[in-house]
């Protein structure tokens, strides 16, 4: 892949810096408000906090959850409800995904993917296809995951794909070992149809 860049070993600290920059950039690029994608999972969080605590026109800036599971936010298995927690001093939007919201062009798609190549909540077993006409979907995986058994609302590959910039920070050998395959087509996984059908900027910090 041409479009895709590995940053090695990168610290939270580094990770948040770098979204903080794509996100300065996309608000000197014009006046209108600036929407972003960030995953759920354990890997966001630490870096969610470095990246509250910079100094950016928040209040222009509208952030959406890649995926979420079907629970209230104030339910500890709410990626929702961790992001608004995470970014609450900010004054960035945080949106509730829904099958009814109109979801705009992202200036980035901050992604995470499981070891069984799914990202967002588009598992294998779901077919996730880059030609869905849908850019919100309810779905569940199966089998389901043990840690969080709960019906999910996510984002589809081509939501995810309009996007000026796609990063995913990849943590493990094993994970690493997956989104390597995926990248150089090796496999057909939702992160691999993901991958072959991007044309903008991919980075990945390992």
């Amino acid at each position: 892949m041409d479009n895709l860049s590995y940053i090695e070993a990168a610290s939270d600290s580094a990770v948040a810096a770098w979204i903080a920059g794509a996100i300065r950039a996309a608000l000197g690029s014009d006046e209108r408000p600036v929407a972003i994608v960030v995953p759920g999972g354990s890997t966001p969080f630490p870096i969610l906090e470095r990246l509250a605590s910079t100094a950016l026109d928040w209040r222009r800036v509208t952030v959406w959850p890649t995926d979420d599971r079907v629970v209230p936010e104030d339910h500890p298995a709410s990626n929702t409800g961790r992001i608004r927690a995470a970014l609450e001093s900010t004054g960035a939007e945080v949106v509730t995904l829904t099958v009814m919201e109109q979801v705009p062009r992202f200036a980035l798609a901050w992604l995470g993917m499981g070891p069984d190549g799914h990202v967002a909540s588009l598992f294998p077993n779901a077919d996730p296809r880059i030609d869905d006409r849908e850019a919100i979907r309810r779905l569940t995986p199966d089998p389901l995951p043990p840690e969080a058994p709960f019906d999910r609302i996510s984002l589809t590959l081509p939501a995810l794909l309009d996007s000026e910039r796609l990063l995913f920070v990849i943590r493990g050998a094993e994970k690493r070992q997956v989104f390597d395959a995926a990248a150089r087509g090796d496999s057909d996984l939702p992160v691999a149809r993901l991958l072959a059908a991007a044309s903008q900027p991919v980075t990945c910090f390992t």
